[in-house]
């Protein structure tokens, strides 16, 4: 049987049968209908999966892994906030009428930071001779960022991007992602390696705050070969629609940053503070763990793509992937 399921099923019972009920008080979600979106939650849920036992799809029902992984490239390497740039209809009631999300997600993910620690030998470590075309090089003259091929002033160096210290030298401009890559090539058991989503000045203009909204990363080893292991945080999860689509898409992501730094995707530890579910999920979540479960799928990735930046939708599969029946018209909080 597959573990994941093991997992998911022992999950959803102990928030049905243990956790806080919110009837009664005032939330914010609510139905189409307009009528309140009532949940029961279980606080601080904390779920440990091994990808080197087994790619963590439940079976009870099929995740589309292919929209998933859509989705998590959409926000780590289009790093878009645009629906448009996404083939899912998932985000459409978040966005405004040009596609828009807001500053969220893949927003932040885009910004660009000044980093005090990476320098040029750890540049060509991570990245070798295509430096000069991914990174811009800045200079700190007296608080003016200038070009180093060009000498002209940065024009754009204003939001969103963000100075965290005075620096008098020679510095890099790189994102969080490029930044998490970097450092797990260059100091691979350094314990500062994450991404976060959540920027406080950020959030009125976000349509949707981040649910997951932290990665921290951490190599261990074993047998001589580095495991890459992901801890991922998320603020709340609607478990029913949204539990094993994150699990899925947060795997295969591990999977292909792991592919980057030539490491083995290791343990991806889930930490949900608030998991709940609805009040008109109940019944559905009931008759899904009242399932049978089914081995666990088989994880594909295309085995000719390395770098992180050039994989799709399409270098992913579950093989031998047997379900139950999917649940259809599942309704939606907003």
């Amino acid at each position: 049987m597959s573990q994941a399921d093991v997992i998911f099923k022992r999950m959803c019972r102990d928030i049905i049968d243990n956790g806080t009920d919110t009837r009664g008080e005032a939330v914010r979600p609510h139905w189409p209908d307009g009528e309140a979106a009532y949940t029961v939650k279980q606080f601080g849920v904390v779920n440990r999966y091994d990808l080197r036992e087994e790619f963590p799809a439940v079976t009870l029902r099929r995740t589309a892994i292919k929209s998933a992984t859509d989705e998590i490239l959409w926000i780590w390497q289009k790093k878009s906030n645009n629906i448009h740039e996404l083939h899912s209809h998932i985000w459409d009631e978040w966005a405004d009428a040009d596609g828009s999300i807001g500053k969220a997600y893949g927003y932040q993910l885009k910004k660009k930071y000044l980093w005090k620690d990476v320098t040029d030998e750890g540049i060509k470590k991570a990245y070798g001779d295509d430096l000069e075309k991914n990174l811009l090089k800045v200079i700190n003259i007296h608080g003016v960022y200038l070009n180093l091929d060009t000498e002209k002033e940065l024009d754009d160096l204003t939001e969103p991007h963000h100075v965290w210290y005075d620096i008098s030298e020679k510095v890099y401009l790189m994102d969080q992602v490029d930044k998490a890559l970097y450092d797990l090539k260059v100091h691979p058991f350094s314990r500062r390696i994450m991404t976060n989503l959540y920027d406080f000045a950020d959030l009125p203009e976000m349509n949707l705050y981040p649910c997951a909204y932290s990665c921290t990363f951490n190599v261990t080893e074993e047998n001589g070969q580095k495991v890459l292991n992901m801890l991922l945080n998320q603020r709340s999860q609607d478990t029913l629609t949204a539990n094993n689509w994150n699990v899925c898409q947060y795997a295969v992501l591990l999977s292909m940053i792991a592919r980057h730094v030539d490491m083995v995707p290791g343990v991806l530890l889930h930490v949900i503070a608030d998991a709940h579910i609805y009040d008109r999920h109940i019944p559905l979540v009931e008759e899904l763990i009242s399932r049978p479960e089914h081995p666990a799928p088989t994880f594909w990735l295309n085995p000719e793509k390395h770098d992180f930046y050039s994989f799709t939708r399409d270098d992913v599969r579950l093989d031998n992937y047997e379900t139950g029946e999917q649940i259809k018209d599942i309704p939606v909080a907003i």
